[in-house]
This record gives structure tokens, C-alpha cells and sequence, in this order.
């Protein structure tokens, strides 16, 4: 799930419609889980994972391509390569963690820095 792409614009993104109901069965999943990490691809696949307290997967990676059957044969080959993301964030579980956590959180498993 490690991207060091720092060009990736980073905001508080939120999930749509069709991600929410993924991510509430990965966390369904995934006791340990603060959040989920949300990988949008440039062909329209995702790729989510549950994240624990220290920045590691809580649960296995998930493809998926919104009213599909199976992801594109681009993510067949290059298993959704860094360099095709377009956005990426963590959807936090409730009471989220505090913003030190956050960062590091943020920091491994995505490879984002905020500052």
C-alpha cells in the first residue's frame, strides 16, 4: 500500500458512496483497525486496507472497480502501481485518533507527509 509519491494532492478526502460500504465490511473484518486506507487508481480500480495503530495492515489488500466484475487488466498486470494513483487517504474509525497519530499513521502507510 506504500506509495512515496509526494505529488499526490493530499486534503481530507472522504469516501463515496460506493467505497463506504467496502469500508465498513473491511473494518467488520478488522478489530484492530483505526481506519481504512483508500487508494483511487487513474483506471477507476481501488485498492483498501485496514491500518492499525502503528501504520500497519490490519487486513488483506482489497481490489476493486466499482460495477465491474474484476479489475482492469492494467491493474492485472501492475497490481495498481503507485505511480497510476490519483488520490489517496485513510477513512477513520470513531473518535478518530489524535493528529500525532494521524501523521504517523498517514506517513507508513501511505507515504504521505503533512508537513
Amino acid at each position: 500500500m506504500k506509495s512515496n509519491n509526494n505529488n499526490i494532492k493530499k486534503e481530507d478526502w472522504s469516501p463515496e458512496k460506493s467505497e463506504q460500504a467496502m469500508i465498513e465490511g473491511i473494518l467488520e473484518g478488522s478489530p484492530d483497525a483505526i481506519g481504512v486506507a483508500v487508494i483511487r487508481l487513474d483506471c477507476g480500480c481501488r485498492k483498501m486496507a485496514a491500518i492499525d495503530k502503528n501504520g500497519e495492515p490490519a487486513s488483506k489488500v482489497i481490489m476493486y472497480r466499482d460495477r465491474a466484475e474484476s479489475i482492469c487488466d492494467k491493474c492485472k498486470e501492475d497490481d495498481g502501481a503507485f505511480m497510476r494513483v490519483n488520490t489517496q487517504f485513510i477513512s477513520w474509525v470513531s473518535p478518530e485518533p489524535d493528529a500525532k497519530t494521524k501523521e504517523m499513521v498517514q506517513e507508513k502507510a501511505l507515504g504521505i507527509k503533512t508537513h
